[in-house]
């Protein structure tokens, strides 16, 4: 079972993530684009709501390689138990 600070911890990596995003957002929306302030911060919010289940996934992932390895003879050991 997982400890609730795991998910503490998948949070602040989700909110990096979240930054990162918004500021990739926001620069090819203003800059590349060439859309007005409103429109960009409207491409923000509208991006994020989309993407708001992938970041979260994407967070716990990143969280819990952190801290546990991958180990590729795991299935070769249960299987000859």
């Amino acid at each position: 079972m997982m400890e609730p600070s795991f998910f503490f911890g998948a949070m602040y990596v989700n909110y990096a993530i979240a930054v990162a995003l918004f500021v990739a957002i926001f620069i090819i929306a203003k800059v590349f684009i060439g859309l007005s302030i409103l429109h960009s911060f409207i491409s923000i919010v509208v991006v994020s709501l989309l993407l708001t289940p992938i970041s979260i996934r994407l967070s716990r992932i990143i969280w819990i390689n952190l801290f546990v390895g991958y180990d590729k003879d795991a299935k070769k050991l249960q299987s000859e138990k």
